[in-house]
């Protein structure tokens, strides 16, 4: 980055993407929605399952009930200790399969070692598959068809479009390469006729190849590895990394990309906290409601993307 560029950026605003609010939006979207389906006759339903007692996973399963909740779908909870069988387990994805009321089912990650996660999750029935981690809908979401999309990537591309609704064009660039993340993104914005580059720890010279993002997404799992130097000026930048770290002797919350000095070259940028990690829940409510929309053939009274 030249001198030029720098102060270039120096004198326009960068645009802070408050996730935070856009997820509260998207919620008094879904309440919406979901009044309406009730209003027809269709009450939306989301099974989660817990398998264990992980500190992470049951604070954020509990999040997920009470957005559940006050969407106001069906809320049903299962919690197994850590000892369930796999056998135990698929029998209860089983059952949640043939519920006529269960229109969503996930099933919390990570499972404990004795479990094959993929088998779990192949096990659930894709029309329910509110996570977008079967098989068939990651095919679907390759070849372009109608498919439930992974939460994080949904909510990734719902704040770029709320920064730039036209990406055509652009050049996006996406550190990372994960299938929960990187490559359901990368099938995401070439729906969006974007060029896109799938960049990972191999990658040769990847600052340079991050120079030339218009759009880049950080989601490598390395703390503050990109610096704004790696930033094109004017450039969205979305941080999926969620990283705890030690700062003069307390435990803080940082990203995969280094904030203030991406900041102070991009166009537009997410925080961490409050810039991705809100939009997740969010996500997968919608796909719930997608997903009783689709099996009983109701017209769904959500936006299209």
């Amino acid at each position: 980055m030249t001198k030029q560029d720098i102060e270039r950026a120096d004198r326009r605003e960068t645009i802070l993407i408050d996730g935070a609010a856009v997820a509260a939006s998207l919620h008094s979207e879904l309440r919406s929605a979901v009044e309406n389906l009730v209003e027809r006759g269709l009450t939306p339903g989301l099974a989660v399952v817990l398998v264990g007692n992980d500190p992470a996973s049951s604070v954020y399963v509990r999040n997920k009930i009470r957005r559940s909740v006050e969407a106001g779908l069906r809320s049903f909870h299962h919690e197994l200790p850590s000892t369930t069988s796999e056998t135990d387990l698929l029998a209860l994805i089983d059952r949640l399969n043939s519920a006529d009321d269960v229109d969503g089912i996930l099933v919390q990650l990570p499972l404990p070692s004795h479990i094959d996660a993929q088998k779990v999750t192949s096990a659930i029935d894709p029309a329910k598959d509110v996570d977008g981690f079967h098989p068939m809908n990651v095919g679907k979401l390759s070849l372009g068809g109608e498919a439930l999309i992974p939460c994080t990537p949904l909510g990734c591309m719902l704040l770029i479009k709320g920064v730039r609704s036209q990406l055509a064009g652009l050049n996006a660039v996406i550190v990372g390469r994960s299938n929960i993340v990187g490559k359901p993104l990368a099938q995401l914005l070439l729906r969006e006729n974007c060029t896109v580059t799938i960049a990972h720890s191999r990658t040769a010279d990847l600052p340079s190849v991050c120079r030339r993002a218009d759009i880049l997404v950080a989601a490598a799992g390395q703390p503050e590895l990109i610096s704004g130097d790696w930033v094109k000026p004017g450039a969205i930048v979305i941080d999926v990394g969620i990283n705890r770290v030690q700062r003069e002797g307390r435990q803080i919350l940082v990203g995969d990309v280094a904030f203030e000095s991406a900041r102070a070259v991009a166009g537009a940028i997410t925080p961490v906290p409050g810039g991705v990690g809100p939009m997740t829940i969010a996500c997968l409510l919608r796909n719930t409601i997608e997903a009783a929309c689709r099996r009983h053939g109701a017209a769904s009274p959500l936006r299209t993307l």
